[in-house]
Formats: structure tokens, sequence, C-alpha cells
């Protein structure tokens, strides 16, 4: 087919997936291969939609539905087209759509350049490797001795730190020990749902996190308000109960009463003699 029919072919493909879903995953594919690539489209049948495709052809497609639907909220996926990425479209559970992404991760060997997902610590013990070989372990600072006539690492050694690029010597190092530290797989990066787009971090957190997260902003809204005397309905409960304790301690200092006071009146003539009890002697 044509390069040309080929284009026309995607555009319609990707504009009629806009048109179609209300949510859409912006995925990472660095160190994805194709066999990885079918397994994961297999496990999403029937509930999500993979699409890949360069960079540049994506955002055409963007600005050309954008054009057709002006003020669309997927504009704001257009800047996020940078680098090895792909969409994922999806109406049903995103938590859903990235358990399948999860579970299609597989183990691959470090390699040299790329940043490491996690702390890599190798492991005391033997190490297969001949004495002749001792230099190599002595330039990454990795304690050995011979034993058996092999190298044997004395103690458990941080070798790559999160973050870091993992570098030539730990590369082959990991890879002649037979480590596999680190997992590949399609990563989230970003989420739009329903016009908003936020971090895939959010779809971490859970219901009880999130309730504590909300009462934690209402807690602060209700300061806030209190504190500059804007009333609001998070305010409101906070001012009424102020308002009752003014109002109780004017009553108990003037002795003027009212029907609400009357369970209060009665624990404050029960306390006085307590505490007139209480009261040490005067001298």
């Amino acid at each position: 087919m044509p390069t040309r029919e080929r284009k026309a072919e995607y555009f319609a493909r990707m504009h009629k997936l806009l048109d179609t879903y209300s949510k859409c995953l912006l995925v990472s594919a660095d160190h994805v291969g194709s066999l990885q690539f079918a397994k994961i489209r297999i496990a999403l049948r029937g509930t999500a939609v993979v699409l890949m495709g360069k960079n540049t052809m994506m955002r055409r497609c963007l600005h050309l539905f954008i054009k057709d639907h002006p003020g669309h909220p997927y504009e704001q996926l257009i800047p996020l087209l940078l680098g090895n990425v792909g969409l994922i479209f999806t109406n049903g559970d995103l938590g859903d759509v990235r358990q399948a992404i999860s579970d299609n991760r597989v183990g691959a060997p470090a390699k040299a350049g790329v940043l490491a997902e996690c702390d890599v610590t190798v492991k005391s013990g033997p190490t297969g490797c001949d004495p002749g070989q001792t230099s190599w372990f002595q330039a990454l600072n990795l304690p050995t001795k011979i034993s058996r006539g092999q190298i044997e690492i004395v103690s458990d050694q941080l070798l790559c730190k999160k973050g870091e690029r993992v570098g030539v010597s730990e590369a082959a190092l990991l890879q002649k020990l037979g480590y596999t530290p680190f997992t590949y797989g399609l990563k989230l990066q970003y989420v739009y749902s329903e016009g908003n787009v936020f971090a895939a971090a959010v779809l971490d957190l859970d219901d009880e996190e999130l309730t504590k997260k909300f009462a934690h902003g209402v807690n602060c809204l209700a300061a806030l308000g209190l504190g500059a005397g804007w009333p609001s309905q998070v305010t409101l409960m906070h001012s009424l109960k102020n308002a009752t304790d003014r109002l109780i301690a004017i009553c108990a200092m003037t002795g003027y009463s009212f029907t609400q006071m009357s369970e209060w009146n009665q624990y404050l003539e029960t306390s006085e003699p307590a505490a007139e009890a209480e009261a040490p002697a005067e001298e």
C-alpha cells in the first residue's frame, strides 16, 4: 500500500478512536519487543485499543481533530507526545487496563546506558569466575576472595542506584552473574479521562488515601474560612459550634438560661460543689 494511503488510513483510524473513547492512557514503549506487544494487545482485547505511531503523525491527527472539534480537551495531549510513546483508548475501568499492562512486564538484563528502575544489589557468594578476573571486580569496588578456585563476593554490595545510568562494567558484570534486575513493558505516563489530564501516579491512590486527602483539604479550607471570616458550607458546622460555646459561656457567667441550656445547667450545678471541695483551704 502506498505511503499516502497508509497515512490516510492511520488518520481515519485515530480519528475514529478519538470520537469513540472518552479515556486514554499515554504510555512509553521503550525496550518493548513485538512479541510482548502482541501479548499486551491480546490481554486488552475487548476492553482497550493500543495505537502506536510516529509522534508527528499522532500530533498531526490531533491537530486535525481539534480543528473539527474546537476547544476539545484532547488538545492537552499534543505537547505530551514526546519520545517513544503510544496511546491506549478505553471506555472501561482504567485500573483494569493498568493491571493488564503490569501483568505483561518481562524480566530483562541490565543494558549499558539505560536508567536503573530500582536499586541493584549484588549478593554475596560464589560468582563462577576464575581468579584471573579479580581486577575486574576490584575496579567495581566489590570485596572478593578466592574460594575453591573461583572468585567469591564477600558481602552484599549496592552496584546501581535507582535513576542512575548503568555503566558498561556494571552491565557486563550483571549479565555474567545472570542477574535480570529490571522489567520492561509499557510504562504509564499520563492519563486522559473525560476532559482531564493527570499523571499516572494518581491511579496508585486507593479509596482510603483519597478520603484522607479530601478530608485534609476540607479541614484546610475550613481553617482558612474561619480565620478570614468567610462563611461557607465547610465552616458552617464550626461556626455553629463556636457560637454555641460562646452562648454557654455567657449564660454560665450571667445566670441567664434558655431551653437548650438545661443540660449544661445541670452539669454546671453538679460540677461547682466538686470544684469548691477540691479547692485548697486558705491559710
